[in-house]
């Protein structure tokens, strides 16, 4: 389960670069994979990683809605936030960042292909396939207009939503367990990794 998070989050990760200039979902997509790339390539050791995860942060992060990854994460049980919405997402993202950032450091060259891209309106697919020696993963990126940014908030692999696998995570802690509790795991998670 946790290897199917870090291989989600490791391909979320490599999708987004800040201010990027392309106009289109695909090329933001396949620039910000091409820096992310370029500075992972440069990994030759774990200190190497360790040097440059800020780095890695400037370039990922402001292409990422937690907001809205986190909304559609928690589905029906985000209205019950009452005022909390931001508390939330900060455990969110503390998950998911460390989550990613252990994954990338993993990175061992593999390689990105783009496909298809289908834009309806303010809402965007794009497909792609991680390449490796063990053959291809398909990855599609789900993408929503921000502004002039698209911004991911979600990522299919293999058929599997992330934002779905999330949702089943957290529905079935929060039937035995409170929002505290849920946002104590998150955090707890997130100082693990």
């Amino acid at each position: 389960m946790f290897r199917f998070l870090k291989f989600t989050l490791f391909a979320l990760l490599i999708g987004y670069a800040p201010n990027a200039l392309a106009s289109t979902p695909k090329a933001q997509l396949q620039e910000t994979m091409e820096r992310v790339m370029a500075v992972a390539g440069t990994f030759r050791s774990q200190s190497d990683f360790e040097d440059n995860k800020e780095k890695l942060k400037q370039i990922i992060l402001p292409r990422f809605d937690f907001t809205e990854m986190a909304r559609r994460s928690l589905g029906s049980h985000w209205s019950g936030l009452n005022g909390r919405e931001k508390e939330f997402v900060a455990a969110f993202v503390q998950f998911a960042e460390a989550s990613y950032m252990n994954t990338i450091g993993s990175y061992r060259g593999e390689k990105m292909t783009y496909g298809r891209e289908q834009v309806d309106r303010n809402f965007a697919e794009v497909e792609t396939r991680v390449v490796n020696s063990r053959g291809e993963t398909p990855i599609t990126y789900k993408l929503h207009l921000v502004g002039r940014e698209w911004k991911v908030y979600d990522v299919i692999i293999d058929e599997v939503s992330l934002v779905s696998n999330f949702q089943s995570q957290f529905g079935r802690i929060l039937r035995t367990a409170s929002m505290d509790e849920l946002m104590r795991k998150l955090r707890e998670k997130g100082a693990q990794s």
